[in-house]
C-alpha cells in the first residue's frame, strides 16, 4: 500500500521535488504503524524496507533517498558523495538523484532549496541541533546568498506542548547571532504559570528566527504539530517508542 505523503505548499521550482511522508498507508505494526521509515527504533527491519521500497516507487524516487544516522549533531554530508548511513543531521545535493532525507517525531524537518533549482538540502533540527547552528551551517552550503533561498519548516512539536527548562532558553540565547535575533528567541519562549522555571518553546519560531538572522527571508510551513495530530504524525514525547516520519527533497532530472 503507497505512503500517504504532503506536499508541501511552497513555490519552489519546477524541478525541485519535496514531500513529507505521513504515518498512514505502510505496513508496520503498533505501535509503529504504519509507515514508520526508521530502522533504529525495533521495528521489524523487513517492514522498514518495505515502508521504504514503497515510498521510493509512488514518488518515482531517482534512488533510494540518503538515510542518515541522525544524532543530534550539526553535521551535514553531501548527497551525491555520500555511501552507507552516514552519522550527520542534514544533507544537500546539486546533482539530480540524489535524495536528500531527515527522519523525525517531534523535531523539526527543514527543507532548503534555491530560487534557481540548482540545490537543495535537508535538516533534521532538534532543540540542540537547531541551537547549535545546523541551519546556519545549511545555509552556507548553497552557493547562492541567503536570500535567494527558500526554507519548507516541515511537522514538528507545536508550542503549545514543548515544554522545556530554562537551560534551553539560556543556551539559545547564549548563540543569538545580533540583537535582533536575541530578542527573537526571547519571544519564542513563553513562561509555564503552573511550573517553576518551565517554558513552552516554539521551534517554528526559533527557526525563523535563525533562519532569519542568516539572511533567509523566503519561510513557508510551520503549521502543524506532531504532538497532538496522532492520526498524521508519530510523536516521541506522546509515544517513546513510536515511528518516524520521513521529509524529502531532491533534483529532479
Amino acid at each position: 500500500m503507497p505512503i500517504d505523503i504532503i506536499t508541501p505548499q511552497w513555490p519552489a521550482p519546477a524541478n525541485v521535488g519535496s514531500a513529507i511522508t505521513l504515518r498512514t498507508g505502510g505496513c508496520s505494526n503498533a505501535p509503529f504503524d504504519q509507515s514508520n521509515l526508521a530502522l533504529h527504533v525495533q521495528d521489524n527491519p523487513q517492514d522498514v524496507i518495505g515502508n521504504r521500497e514503497s515510498l521510493k516507487q509512488s514518488l518515482k524516487l531517482p534512488t533510494q533517498p540518503l538515510w542518515l544516522d541522525q544524532v543530534h549533531s550539526t553535521d551535514l554530508v553531501y548527497g551525491p558523495e555520500a555511501t552507507g548511513t552516514p552519522r550527520a543531521d542534514g544533507s544537500y545535493s546539486d546533482q539530480p538523484g540524489a535524495v536528500c532525507a531527515v527522519l523525525t517525531a517531534d523535531c523539526l524537518p527543514v527543507l532548503l532549496c534555491d530560487s534557481a533549482g540548482t540545490q537543495v538540502a535537508a535538516a533534521h533540527a532538534g532543540w540542540r541541533g537547531l541551537c547549535g547552528g545546523i541551519l546556519r551551517k545549511t545555509v552556507a552550503t548553497f552557493a547562492q546568498s541567503p536570500d535567494q533561498l527558500l526554507v519548507y519548516l516541515g511537522p514538528a512539536i507545536g508550542p503549545r506542548v514543548f515544554e522545556v527548562g530554562s537551560e534551553v532558553l539560556q543556551a539559545f540565547l547564549d548563540q543569538a547571532q545580533d540583537s535582533q535575533h536575541k530578542r527573537a528567541i526571547a519571544a519564542a519562549f513563553s513562561l509555564r504559570e503552573s511550573a517553576e522555571d518551565k517554558y513552552l518553546a516554539d521551534l517554528y519560531s526559533l527557526a525563523r528566527a535563525e533562519l532569519q538572522a542568516s539572511g533567509v527571508t523566503e519561510i513557508f510551513g510551520g503549521d502543524y504539530c506532531s504532538y497532538s495530530d496522532s492520526e498524521r504524525f508519530y510523536s516521541y514525547r506522546r509515544e517513546p517508542k513510536t515511528g518516524r516520519n520521513g521529509s524529502l527533497i531532491w533534483l529532479r532530472g
